[in-house]
């Protein structure tokens, strides 16, 4: 079982979303696009307007007569640009990336927009000044970088992140929930890499300050973007021995236990976080759009 693999791909690494990244400079091909274009608006909370199980994408024009520099550009779709823009007077039905993975079954197509959307978004939100002079920036090339006063160009950051599943090499698993997660809520050990750090050692050393576990056998098993704000999530499994006892120095777990796969499987089958029929069981876990859940699945129920 210490061998096993995903399953099947993290849903928010399933884009089907074709880039274009061959538009971004070519204004005069945006421009002749907007009148047929669409786009997404999106609020700071990270929500969107949904009518019934879809994401409403209104017409480009109803924005502007033609491109504005608020408006990122995410690519086509069958010759239709698509777009997004930051609308904090969005009403109706709203929900976040979080809530759209338990409440809807949405095409990859819809996912790469989404997640390239919010992760854009969030950065223009935190660049509106140059990290190297100072001085303001002002978007471009249709949203895919900044550019400051003193000429400075600047593209979107993202920060990596560590995410894994600890197992005894049998049938146990270490889960853990953070202080400010409600009582049952369990998800596996994540953490971000630090300056000259490879990632096999943050996995080491976040494991380590977070439960006090050391851990060996460590393998990649794959990634999945979480622009929540910014970050790219790379998943992993590694091997510890259940005797070791749990230490919770760094002040960001509040409890961690050693799980079975029968526990575990229990707990898949009522549903994710915040479902009907999950609330006050004593296992609770992450949703499909996270690839904590695609991790554990592959581990609980292997092929």
């Amino acid at each position: 079982m210490s061998g096993f693999q995903l399953q099947h791909v993290p849903l928010l690494s399933r884009s089907a979303l074709d880039r274009a990244e061959e538009l971004r400079s070519d204004e005069q091909a945006l421009k002749e696009g907007w009148s047929s274009a669409k786009v997404v608006r999106m609020n700071r909370r990270g929500q969107v307007r949904i009518d019934g199980d879809a994401i409403v994408l209104d017409a480009a024009v109803d924005l502007s007569p033609e491109p504005v520099d608020e408006a990122v550009f995410l690519g086509v779709d069958g010759g239709t640009q698509l777009w997004a823009v930051r609308d904090n007077a969005i009403d109706g039905t709203l929900m976040d990336l979080r809530a759209v993975g338990i409440a809807l079954e949405l095409d990859d197509l819809t996912l790469g927009v989404l997640s390239t959307a919010l992760a854009l978004l969030n950065w223009h939100d935190r660049a509106k000044f140059s990290a190297i002079d100072g001085t303001p920036t002002r978007p471009a090339t249709a949203g895919w970088t900044r550019v400051s006063e003193a000429g400075h160009e600047e593209f979107p950051r993202i920060d990596p992140a560590v995410i894994c599943l600890v197992h005894d090499g049998g049938d146990r698993v270490l889960l853990a929930r953070q202080h400010t997660w409600p009582e049952g809520m369990f998800s596996l050990l994540a953490g971000f890499v630090e300056a000259g750090e490879s990632l096999e050692r943050c996995v080491e050393r976040e494991i380590r300050e977070e439960v006090g576990v050391e851990v060996r056998e460590i393998r990649y098993l794959g990634s999945q973007p979480w622009p929540l704000p910014r970050s790219l999530m790379l998943g992993f499994a590694a091997v510890a021995d259940p005797e070791q006892p749990l230490v919770f120095s760094d002040g960001e777990i509040a409890e961690g236990h050693w799980f079975t796969r029968a526990e575990v499987r229990e707990a898949l089958a009522r549903g994710a976080w915040g479902s009907k029929g999950s609330e006050g069981a004593r296992l609770m876990l992450p949703g499909s759009i996270s690839i904590a859940r695609t991790i554990i699945e592959s581990w609980a129920v292997p092929n």
